[in-house]
C-alpha cells in the first residue's frame, strides 16, 4: 500500500508537474447535495471519484510511484474498496447528524427552561424510597452489589448507552419500592429493567434478546417469564419510564463549565459507584451530579467551581460520597481501566492509597505533646470554672458537683431563721476612719448586723 507524504506526483509523457491534494471540507461537500450528481432525492447516484480520499486510490494505482515522496508497503492487507451504495448511506447518515445537532442547538436555546423544569418535575415523581424497600421480606441489601454487577456487565456486553444503566437501576429500584420481589425473582426483575430502559432509550439493533438475557442467566427462568416480567413492571409503574438520570444533569454541568474528558470519566466512575449502595437510592440525580463532578475535580487536583445551588444537602451527598470509594468493586474497576474511560479507576486506586498513608503517617506521629511547664496558680483568687487561673492547687477548676442530692436533715427545706448564713468576704481594703467611704460602710453592716450571729450565744442578733 502506497502511504501519501507530501504531494503527489503526476506524470506524463511530456510534462511533468506536481498535484497538491486540497483538504477535504464536508461542510461545503454537504452543501453541494442537492446539485448532480448528488442529488440523492431523485436517486442520482454519485460519482466515487469526486471524494479525495477514493481519488487518490485511484490515482495511486495507475502511477509509479516516487522514492522521494513515497513509502511502499506491502505488508498490510489490501482493504476492499467502498462501495456506491455504502458510500451514500454513509454521506446521508452525517448529513443527518448535522441536521439533528443544529435542531438540537436551536431547540435547547429557546426551550431549555421549560426543559429544566420538566425534568425536575419528573426527578421528583420518578424518585424511589429507600424505606420501603427496607421492608422487603426477602431481598436484602447485601444481594444488591451481585445485581449491579450482572447488570453491569450485561450493560457492558450489550454496548447500550450510559444512561441505560442508570435508568435500569431507577426502574429496579422504583419497582422493589412498590411491589414484594422474592429472592428468586430479583435477577429477573433486574433483566426486565434492562430491557425496558434499552428500548427506551438504545437503538433497535442494540436491545437485548430474550435468548441472550436467558443465556447470560444461565437458563434460571423460562423465555415467557421475561415478557410476563417486563409487562408486570410496566404496570406497576403505570408506564412511567421517563427519568432524568445522573447521565443527563452530569452532562449540563460539564458543558457548562468546560470540564475535562477526564472528570466526566471519573465522575461517571462515582456514580456508578453509588448504585450499590443504600444511601444514594433516594438521593436526587442532580444533587449525584454537582456532588460527583465536585469529588472528581478535587481527586483529580481540579479548581473548584462556584456552583450557586449548591446546599447542605450537596455537602452532606459529597461527604458520604467519599466515604465509599475506598473498595468499588472488582467488575466496575475493570470496567473504568480501559482507556476510553480515562484510567480513572487506577487514578482513583492511587488516590486513596495516597490518602491512607497520609493517615496512617498522621497516626504513627501522635498528638502533639502538651507543654510541659504549667502556669502558675494562685489559690486565694476566687474563680469559675471556666477560668482556670485560679483553680486550687491538685483539684479541678471549680467545685465538683455531687451525681445525687443528699437528702440528709441538713438538707431539709427550712426557714432563713435556722440555719447559718454563709460567711461573708470583708471588704478589701476597709476604708479608714477619716476616709469619706468609711461613713456608707459602717451604715452596709449595720444594715446587715441583724443577719449576723452572735460569736459566743449563736442566737441571731
Amino acid at each position: 500500500r502506497i502511504f501519501y507524504r507530501h504531494s503527489l506526483v503526476s506524470t506524463a509523457s511530456s510534462l511533468s508537474k506536481t498535484v497538491c491534494l486540497p483538504a477535504f471540507d464536508l461542510k461545503s461537500f454537504l452543501e453541494n447535495l442537492t446539485s448532480p450528481p448528488f442529488d440523492l432525492d431523485n436517486k442520482h447516484l454519485f460519482d466515487p471519484s469526486a471524494l479525495p480520499s477514493m481519488a487518490f486510490y485511484q490515482q495511486a494505482q495507475a502511477q509509479q510511484p516516487d522514492v522521494a515522496f513515497f513509502t511502499e508497503m506491502m505488508d498490510e492487507p489490501q482493504r476492499p474498496r467502498m462501495g456506491t451504495r455504502d458510500a451514500a448511506k454513509m454521506i446521508a447518515r452525517q448529513r443527518q447528524e448535522i441536521i439533528a445537532n443544529e435542531l438540537s442547538r436551536l431547540a435547547g436555546d429557546e426551550y431549555l427552561e421549560d426543559i429544566m423544569k420538566h425534568m425536575r418535575h419528573m426527578e421528583d415523581e420518578t424518585l424511589p424510597d429507600a424505606n420501603l424497600i427496607d421492608m422487603q421480606r426477602e431481598i436484602q441489601w447485601y444481594m444488591r452489589p451481585y445485581l449491579i454487577d450482572f447488570l453491569i456487565e450485561a450493560h457492558a456486553a450489550f454496548a447500550l448507552l450510559p444512561e441505560t444503566l442508570f435508568l435500569t437501576v431507577n426502574l429496579l429500584d422504583r419497582y422493589c419500592s412498590k411491589r414484594v420481589v422474592y429472592k428468586q425473582h430479583y435477577q429477573l426483575v433486574g433483566c426486565a429493567a434492562l430491557l425496558i430502559a434499552a428500548k427506551y432509550g438504545d437503538k433497535k439493533d442494540r436491545v437485548p434478546q430474550i435468548h441472550e438475557l436467558n443465556n447470560m442467566c444461565c437458563g434460571l427462568y423460562d423465555a415467557g417469564m421475561f415478557t410476563q416480567m417486563e409487562m408486570h413492571v410496566l404496570n406497576t409503574l403505570e408506564w412511567t419510564i421517563g427519568h432524568p438520570t445522573v447521565d443527563f444533569f452530569s452532562q449540563l454541568i460539564v458543558a457548562e463549565e468546560h470540564d475535562r474528558v477526564e472528570v466526566e470519566h471519573m465522575a461517571a466512575y462515582i456514580c456508578e459507584i453509588a448504585l450499590y449502595h443504600r444511601d444514594f437510592v433516594s438521593s436526587k440525580p442532580s444533587v449525584m451530579a454537582r456532588s460527583s463532578l465536585a469529588l472528581a475535580r478535587a481527586i483529580l487536583g481540579e479548581p473548584e467551581v462556584n456552583d450557586g445551588e449548591w446546599d447542605h444537602v450537596d455537602n452532606i451527598t459529597l461527604l458520604t460520597l467519599s466515604q465509599h470509594l475506598h473498595q468499588p468493586s472488582v467488575a466496575l474497576s475493570r470496567k473504568f481501566s480501559a482507556p476510553h474511560f480515562s484510567g480513572v479507576a487506577k487514578k482513583l486506586a492511587s488516590f486513596m492509597a495516597h490518602q491512607a498513608n497520609m493517615a496512617r503517617a498522621q497516626a504513627q506521629a501522635g498528638p502533639p505533646s502538651p507543654p510541659s511547664d504549667h502556669a502558675t496558680k494562685h489559690a486565694d483568687i476566687y474563680s469559675t470554672p471556666q477560668k482556670g487561673h485560679g483553680a486550687v492547687q491538685g483539684m479541678a477548676d471549680g467545685y465538683m458537683t455531687p451525681p445525687i442530692t443528699p437528702d440528709g436533715h441538713a438538707f431539709v427545706n427550712a426557714p432563713k431563721d435556722t440555719y447559718p448564713m454563709p460567711p461573708r468576704c470583708p471588704v478589701t481594703p476597709t476604708p479608714q476612719p477619716q476616709h469619706s467611704a468609711y461613713v456608707s460602710q459602717h451604715m452596709m453592716q449595720q444594715h446587715y448586723a441583724a443577719y449576723m450571729h452572735h460569736d459566743t450565744t449563736g442566737q441571731m442578733v
